[in-house]
């Protein structure tokens, strides 16, 4: 090592001095844009997690207002996901529906999470294949190693078993 070279020290330590401070200013950011603890905290030791990275990276020398920023992307990239899977659901029940027994088009996200959760794993795994990360037919059928018109048939009987099962947590006709 010549003399013009220096050792960088870690950077994690640095960060770590910082944690006791931020910690709860990044918590209390993302708590009070999100609302809900459990996902503050899963927000932020996503937070802390990047930073990390970050650090080893780059030379970064950490802040408080640094962290709120990875802070803010995390939170943002949660929304983002969300409303991804919002229209997804959305999508589910918009092609569950059968033009003879049309159902609301109006569906409530959280319920359907649920709803979708209380399917078999099989028709969880289509249905969120197909239109929660929005997968052609064919993808669906290769990452679930069928073929094309049997991932179509898995998917119809998905449709319809969350369509009944929707129905019948909102006190609809599930007949």
């Amino acid at each position: 090592m010549n003399s013009d070279e220096q050792v960088r020290p870690d950077p994690g330590l640095a960060l770590l001095a910082l944690y006791d401070t931020a910690l709860p200013e990044v918590y209390g950011y993302l708590l009070a844009r999100c609302g809900r603890k459990a996902l503050a905290e899963d927000l932020t030791a996503d937070t802390f997690l990047a930073a990390v990275q970050e650090c080893r990276r780059t030379a970064t020398d950490p802040t408080i207002a640094w962290l709120v920023g990875i802070a803010r992307h995390k939170l943002a990239d949660h929304w983002r996901a969300l409303a991804r899977e919002e229209r997804g659901l959305r999508a589910v029940a918009d092609t569950a529906v059968d033009q003879d027994n049309p159902w609301d088009d109006e569906i409530d996200a959280l319920l359907a999470r649920e709803v979708l959760g209380e399917q078999s794993p099989l028709h969880r795994a289509a249905l969120t294949l197909r239109y929660l990360d929005g997968l052609s037919v064919g993808e669906v059928a290769r990452l679930l190693g069928r073929t094309e018109g049997a991932a179509e048939s898995v998917l119809t009987r998905a449709r319809t078993a969350f369509r009944h099962t929707y129905l019948r947590r909102t006190g609809g006709d599930s007949a």
